[in-house]
């Protein structure tokens, strides 16, 4: 079983940035999402990545401003923040996949992290 810890969050200034960090432990496997999830909001899909580093892929609303990335000898992956806008606030979620295709769906996720907060202000 793989474990995830989520760090990295807090409280940024629109226009601000912040990175995530997601270290992994345990069985690990090859795809890797975040999430997040608002107050009265359905968790939804940020970004991906395979442990390879392909399989790349954002969320219309975040594409431009975040950048997902890996570093195997840490088993850790990444979310970089971006001129960061107060409808990105949410509680952030690291979690894998044993998905044999790439996929978007929070269903399809098998082990999720205790997640970050993120808040910005405007």
């Amino acid at each position: 079983q793989v474990q995830l810890v989520e760090s990295g969050g807090g409280l940024v200034q629109a226009g601000g940035s912040l990175r995530l960090s997601c270290a992994a432990s345990g069985r690990t496997f090859s795809r890797y999402g975040w999430f997040r999830q608002a107050p009265g909001k359905e968790r939804e899909f940020v970004s991906r990545i395979h442990w390879t580093g392909a399989s790349i892929y954002y969320a219309d609303s975040v594409k431009g401003r975040f950048t997902i990335s890996r570093d195997n000898a840490k088993n850790t992956v990444y979310l970089q923040m971006n001129n960061l806008k107060p409808e990105d606030t949410a509680v952030y979620y690291c979690a894998t996949s044993r998905r044999p295709v790439p996929t978007n769906l929070p269903d399809d996720y098998d082990s999720w992290g205790q997640g970050t907060q993120v808040t910005v202000s405007s």
